[in-house]
């Protein structure tokens, strides 16, 4: 959007007459400045969390306040996780979940955004679709099971599905916003620059709502996880979630920490994968996030 203002011409100066404006108070010494802002980012910050979680998990564990059936300890846990890795068994469980979030993911974001376009580009499109999308917004998608284990049966489809509903809702909610909340004076000057359609969209449509692509694509990604979580307990023979609830069969919480650990490291990394992309492809705005 910033290249069509290069085609604006500059304002005409105030005239000499005019009277002077206010004399706006001395801007503080730089040395005495208040700082407002959430201070220097610190690499790998967001890590310092985590971190103390696990000492403190370990530190409960070590002397003797969480009881080990409630909940294993952290060297307990690494054990078993050996164990698993040593089986094979891990590994086979995370790939096929890592298989199905992805798909769900694939197929969310790429239906998400085609809706968004539509509803926030047409009013035919908005007029047809943005009713019926709000609406599912109101209605969590696990509360779908039922009527998507009676259509699609208890298979991969259905479980790909449940996932990309959850993922597409997001994407939707948050690119559409984007979408519409572009600044009208930027249509105006493209139709002024007799812009094509094509120049429109990549100079100002794309522009405008990728901060809000991503808001949905990050949002989108923790619902993969979500949804994998559930249907992965229901009538499963593999994945992370079924090595959990086969867990708790025999009351091995070693086992269900270790899956959920390898959880909440995917949803870690997944989110920081997509802030690392936001980053570079945003990289001409000037944030609090830095």
């Amino acid at each position: 959007m910033t290249e069509l203002l290069t085609h604006t011409t500059r304002p005409a100066p105030p005239p000499a007459a005019a009277a002077a404006p206010a004399k706006a108070p001395s801007a503080a010494p730089r040395g005495t400045r208040r700082r407002l802002g959430p201070g220097r980012a610190v690499p790998f910050g967001r890590l310092i969390g985590p971190v103390l979680v696990i000492a403190l998990w370990w530190a409960a564990s070590a002397t003797g306040y969480l009881d080990p059936r409630i909940l294993s300890g952290p060297g307990t846990v690494l054990s078993t996780a050996s164990d698993l890795v040593a089986s094979g068994r891990l590994q086979d469980n995370v790939l096929i979940s890592l298989q199905r979030a992805g798909l769900g993911l694939f197929f969310g974001v790429s239906a998400g955004v085609l809706l968004a376009v539509a509803a926030g580009l047409s009013r035919t499109g908005e007029y047809l679709l943005d009713g019926p999308l709000q609406i599912k917004r109101a209605i969590p998608s696990l509360a779908m099971l039922p009527l998507l284990i009676l259509w699609l049966g208890i298979g991969e489809q259905m479980k790909v599905t449940v996932i990309a509903l959850g993922v597409a809702v997001n994407m939707y909610i948050n690119t559409y916003a984007s979408l519409t909340g572009i600044d009208s004076r930027y249509v105006e000057l493209a139709e002024g620059l007799d812009l094509s359609r094509a120049q429109f969209i990549r100079k100002v449509v794309v522009p405008g709502s990728l901060p809000g692509f991503f808001v949905g694509l990050r949002l989108g990604v923790t619902a993969s996880w979500l949804g994998l979580i559930v249907v992965e307990q229901i009538n499963a023979t593999s994945g992370i979630g079924y090595m959990m609830f086969q867990a708790q069969q025999y009351a091995q919480s070693d086992v269900i920490i270790v899956g959920l650990v390898a959880y909440g490291i995917f949803g870690f990394a997944s989110d920081a994968a997509v802030r690392a992309v936001e980053r570079k492809v945003l990289s001409w705005r000037r944030t609090l996030a830095g």
